[in-house]
């Protein structure tokens, strides 16, 4: 595949591969082994002078497992004059954070060494640690890592000793350093690696298809060995790949003498007959398995997943996948999981993107900084495409970022972006890298330079992808040469620039910026006696689809936008979830975030049945707003339909309210004026011959809860979670949409509350508790698995309210599977 200067004015295909961050577990007669370090660490909130000696008694340190994020704690001993639960009024976070601090904390871990270690390499890999972070061993200072979001390894080997070691690592969060909740801590995961000197390097394999035919598919696989040992070798790689099914299909073998202390990367060539193409409707998998071996000795057996398939953008046509036109569907992220914090849950992620796919997106924007692992490897097995994101900030600060990431720009901004490149560049869920968003220097005489610097390392690391920035100054971009060094143009908001843009490689990074809360409606009466529509009330945004700030643009103009420019490959909305931090419009009492498409709790809000009626081919019919208006009888309610159907007609409590089509509009949305009476209000329609319906009841005073756990059955593996959903409803099954009871839970059995919500962006209750208010009727508990198999039996209770336990199965993860 050659190297392009430049896609800007051309179609642009590739294809590319996946290749995993982390080997597949062997055992130590393979020369790797790869552990987990994630239980058993000993934490201190606050700083500690010569926290990383040895002899330094920690005993009276809390003892907790990581991925760890501290900030969503709050913390102890809080200050009840200006913290509401974790929240701080004066955080110097602001807002921004959600009012919950950062601060000094450090980690103390210690390990064993396996007895068949000797002789070999053993390595920590921190997949990500926020932020600033400095780690030891036995005492010695391995390294400082800034930034929070890349991975970063040391090489342990010449520190260890006998028996007991000791790692220790401090972070230090001072804020503001994030526009949005960063969270604080050893919030990914931690690998020890053993190996032999003799072995794959750190991300050392990079594999692309420079041809994918129907017939065969030719596969180019890169593996960078390297010799830490004291004498020179000839090595041995032997690459096979493998089906789906677990048949080898190619293989090829290839011999190279290294010196010691060098390296050496192997170019290999294989082919794969008749492929199954990776797609966002079949995400099929391959397997490269790679074993080096000296002499007849193997030293190291290293797997990769991959998958084949071709990109292409294209200015007329928009983004191809595998040779067809494919909308991007997409939503913007951030990587907190609600009252899970920042704290990696591979679980917390897979169900985002369940609740995502079913509302028809196809594409993720990791906004603004590397994702977790998990959340590719699960977009890999999934289906869903990612622009994979490195930065929000260059050296011109943000909104007054005092400790952003303009502090190490200069001296870390290529080994970020590499790491980042190196990590995940063969994915296949991955189609463009972002250099940035929203930077500073789009507008500045050198912006230009420095964007071109920035996309040449992705260029250099990864010629099979093309690069992007998300711009929202695209007048000085073009003027200063920043535009120029990107191959897709990324636009922000400012739905005219899809026009006169045109002629370029386009994608919509960030749209609508639509602002709700999930059942609010801001239904007021007027001293005529009408009913208006209060759009903001109560640091509350209505969930009509009307609100939006001043950069902003409701939900359905949005799509309309990219609906009439079939030229632009789709969009990424903000946002697909609710996060914490930046409450806009609203400062406190709000300390999360109003631009979801589903709120923090994952419920979704109204405005995610009008994009499952855009996005997706399923019949959709959703009515809003609820149907309890007492004081409202005999007054004209606005009563919304998003729906998909040719037409749809109303009824209330079974009389006809007329039919209506889109056939006279140019809206997405049906809409009646219905006097209320309370009863039954129900829309019917017809999609393909198929026949739809929705309903909505008048519920009566609260009479029980109804506990929904998503998964009965969860592995004991000390990481798995049951998202578990409460509903507070009448003595006939409906959902009360005002009732705001206290809820009490109790866990019995190998199991622990890992958080608690209820989608309220101004509720102050702890994430971390035994007991939550619900909001809308609604109410979520998370419960974690702990590693002994057995039954959890959870009670949710409220005064009044009947209710009965539910039973969750934690299983062995070898049963599980």
């Amino acid at each position: 595949m050659r190297v392009r200067s430049s896609a800007r004015a051309i179609a642009w295909c590739a294809a590319v591969l996946w290749v995993a961050s982390v080997a597949g577990l062997a055992s130590a007669a393979e020369g790797r082994q790869t552990l987990s370090l994630d239980q058993g660490w000993r934490f201190h909130l606050g700083d500690v002078t010569e926290g990383e000696k040895p002899e330094m008694v920690d005993a009276d340190w809390r003892m907790l497992d990581v991925p760890h994020d501290f900030s969503i704690e709050g913390p102890p001993g809080a200050d009840p004059a200006t913290m509401e639960g974790p929240f701080d009024r004066k955080s110097p976070g602001g807002s921004g954070s959600g009012y919950l601090n950062g601060g000094i904390a450090w980690y103390r871990k210690t390990f064993t060494l396996p007895e068949d270690a000797k002789g070999k390499r053993v390595f920590v890999r921190f997949d990500g640690v926020y932020m600033d972070s400095d780690v030891w061993l036995n005492g010695v200072h391995l390294g400082k890592h800034p930034y929070g979001y890349t991975g970063f390894q040391y090489d342990l080997t010449p520190h260890l000793k006998p028996g007991a070691n000791l790692l220790a690592v401090r972070v230090n969060v001072q804020q503001r350093c994030s526009r949005w909740y960063s969270g604080a801590g050893i919030y990914r995961h931690v690998w020890l690696t053993i190996t032999d000197p003799v072995h794959v390097a750190l991300w050392g394999t990079y594999v692309t298809t420079p041809e994918v035919l129907d017939a065969a598919a030719q596969v180019r696989v890169r593996t960078r060995v390297e010799n830490e040992g004291a004498e020179g070798v000839k090595a041995t790689l032997t690459t096979a790949i493998v089906d789906a099914g677990g048949k080898k299909i190619a293989e090829h073998q290839a011999a190279e003498q290294i010196a010691a202390g060098g390296s050496h990367e192997f170019d290999q060539a294989l082919k794969v007959a008749t492929p199954r193409r990776w797609s966002i409707e079949n995400p099929y998998l391959y397997r490269a398995v790679s074993e080096v071996r000296v002499g007849d000795r193997l030293v190291d057996r290293y797997e990769t997943s991959f998958g084949i398939r071709t990109i292409e953008f294209t200015a007329e046509k928009g983004f191809l996948l595998n040779g067809k036109r494919v909308q991007l569907k997409g939503v913007c992220n951030h990587h907190d999981l609600g009252c899970l914090g920042a704290a990696v849950h591979r679980r917390g992620i897979e169900r985002q993107l369940e609740i995502l796919k079913a509302m028809g997106c196809n594409a993720i924007r990791t906004s603004h900084n590397p994702p977790a692992p998990e959340l590719l490897e699960l977009c890999d097995r999934m289906g869903m495409v990612v622009m994979d994101e490195a930065f929000d900030e260059w050296i011109i600060p943000k909104s007054g970022m005092q400790y952003g990431y303009g502090r190490f720009f200069n001296e870390w901004s290529e080994r970020d972006l590499v790491s980042m490149i190196r990590r995940d560049r063969n994915h296949p869920s991955v189609i463009l890298w972002s250099i940035g968003n929203e930077i500073k220097e789009q507008a500045a005489p050198h912006g230009g330079t420095m964007a071109k610097r920035l996309a040449d390392i992705c260029h250099r690391e990864d010629p099979t992808r093309l690069v992007t920035s998300g711009c929202n100054k695209v007048g000085p971009a073009l003027q200063n040469g920043f535009i120029k060094a990107l191959d897709v143009l990324s636009l922000n908001y400012f739905v005219g620039n899809y026009n006169s843009q045109r002629g370029q490689l386009l994608v919509a990074a960030e749209t609508s910026s639509a602002l709700s809360t999930r059942g609010e409606y801001g239904l007021t009466l007027k001293p005529d006696g009408q009913v208006a529509i209060n759009t903001r009330a109560n640091n509350q945004c209505v969930s009509y689809d009307m609100d939006r700030p001043h950069w902003g643009c409701t939900a359905e103009d949005s799509l309309l936008a990219i609906k009439n420019a079939p030229w632009v490959a789709g969009e990424f909305v903000w946002t697909g979830f609710d996060y914490i931090g930046e409450p806009t419009p609203y400062g406190w009492p709000s300390r999360s975030s109003y631009f979801g498409i589903i709120d923090l709790a994952g419920f979704p809000k109204d405005r995610y049945y009008l994009y499952q009626s855009q996005w997706t081919d399923k019949p959709v019919i959703h009515l809003l707003p609820h149907w309890n208006w007492k004081g409202f009888e005999g007054k004209e309610i606005p009563v919304w339909c998003f729906t998909n159907a040719e037409s749809v007609e109303l009824f209330l409590n079974g009389k006809s309210l007329g039919s209506k089509d889109f056939r006279d509009t140019k809206s997405l949305h049906l809409e009646w004026k219905v006097p209320y009476e309370p009863g039954v209000l129900k829309a019917g329609g017809k999609k393909g011959g198929q026949t739809i319906v929705n309903e909505v009841r008048t519920a009566g005073e609260p009479a029980r809860l109804i506990v929904r756990p998503d998964r009965k059955q969860i592995a004991a593996d000390g990481e798995d979670l049951s998202f578990v959903e409460v509903r507070i409803v009448d003595k006939d099954g409906n959902l009360c949409p005002n009732a705001d009871n206290q809820i009490t839970f109790g866990l019995e059995g190998p199991g622990t509350i890992a958080g608690v919500d209820n989608g309220d962006p101004t509720n102050h209750e702890p994430f971390k508790a035994t007991k939550h208010k619900a909001f809308h009727g609604l109410c979520l508990v998370v419960i974690q698995a702990a590693r002994t198999p057995g039954e959890i039996r959870l009670s949710a209770t409220a005064q009044g309210l009947q209710s009965e336990p539910v039973a969750i199965i934690t299983v062995s993860p070898a049963a599980e599977q």
